[in-house]
């Protein structure tokens, strides 16, 4: 039976794609802005890739229509079927921040460093990040634009902390700013917000200005990754920041008390287990972020992170 992925107008001609990672729902979105000059806002991981090419011709984008394709960053749950998109759609320039470009050009150290990080996990729940020919990629400084075409834009700042290449996109008409992972995984079903703070680029200082930045930009609505939009623009970031820097406090307590990783993650897991009490009670629900936004990856992430800034016996 064929699946139909599921798709949400947000106003504005702003549609939300449910690109169904993993075969999950609610997990990972991409959004289409069915502007003048049409763009995607993150494709989803590869394996997706041929469920959001169908979600985008059931929403009227032909195949010479979409004009940009722009990832907030290159991991492979946001970027991973850029290759895949823009063969489908070939007028369609791909933009991303300097520091990811070569990656969508020649990906291969990226799906190295992928498969050591997930193992199997990589071929069945990401796939593999197809090449992007170079002369179809446009890489953004620090700040850059995209013409969505009637005077309407999307702005690129510059947000590190989860990743070095990462990027918020501000659309001048509506306010909407499509956050990526920068202020973390927003769980709609249970209106929380976790960390993603994976390795090997996490810095929190760095983090939480990017959280700031966004802030002093006044967006009128955040839209997740994963997942979803969000109206509650300053309490969400507020709750971004602290979540961060809770996660550093309880790192750095299994890390003085030299615990291993799996014992680090049972001490985490206890100390959060009422702060994400929906997550606990609802196992298909824990199942799907353990897939997307595990402990373990945090923990690790913030690790390395502490390794760098706080040697062990300074």
């Amino acid at each position: 039976m064929e699946t139909v992925v599921d798709t949400a107008g947000l106003g504005s001609e702003v549609h939300l794609i449910d690109t169904r990672m993993g075969g999950y729902d609610a997990i990972t979105a991409a959004y289409l802005i069915r502007s003048d000059r049409p763009a995607l806002v993150e494709t989803g991981a590869a394996r997706s890739a041929e469920l959001v090419i169908d979600a985008l011709r059931r929403l009227g984008i032909g195949v010479d229509d979409l004009a940009t394709i722009v990832v907030t960053h290159i991991h492979l749950d946001h970027a991973g079927g850029v290759g895949d998109l823009a063969a489908a759609f070939p007028n369609a320039e791909v933009v991303v921040h300097e520091r990811g470009a070569r990656h969508l050009v020649s990906p291969e150290r990226l799906l190295a460093s992928a498969r050591r990080v997930y193992g199997d996990v990589l071929d069945s729940v990401f796939g593999e990040l197809l090449a992007t020919p170079v002369e179809r990629v446009r890489a953004l400084g620090d700040t850059g634009e995209v013409d969505l075409g009637g005077g309407r834009r999307l702005t690129s700042t510059w947000s590190p902390g989860h990743a070095a290449h990462h990027v918020g996109l501000l659309d001048s008409e509506t306010g909407d700013l499509y956050v990526g992972d920068a202020a973390g995984i927003y769980v709609p079903e249970a209106d929380l917000v976790r960390p993603a703070t994976p390795p090997p680029e996490f810095d929190l200082p760095v983090a939480l200005a990017s959280l700031e930045a966004f802030r002093q930009l006044r967006p009128t609505r955040l839209l997740f990754s994963h997942y979803g939009p969000v109206s509650a623009v300053d309490e969400i970031l507020d709750r971004s920041g602290e979540e961060l820097e809770l996660w550093v406090e309880m790192t750095r307590d299994v890390r003085r008390a030299g615990l291993d990783l799996d014992h680090a993650v049972a001490a985490v897991r206890d100390r959060t287990r009422e702060r994400y009490a929906a997550l606990q009670i609802d196992p298909a629900l824990r199942e799907k972020h353990d897939i997307l936004n595990s402990d373990e990856a945090n923990l690790t992430g913030i690790l390395r992170w502490l390794d760098k800034v706080e040697p062990a016996g300074s």
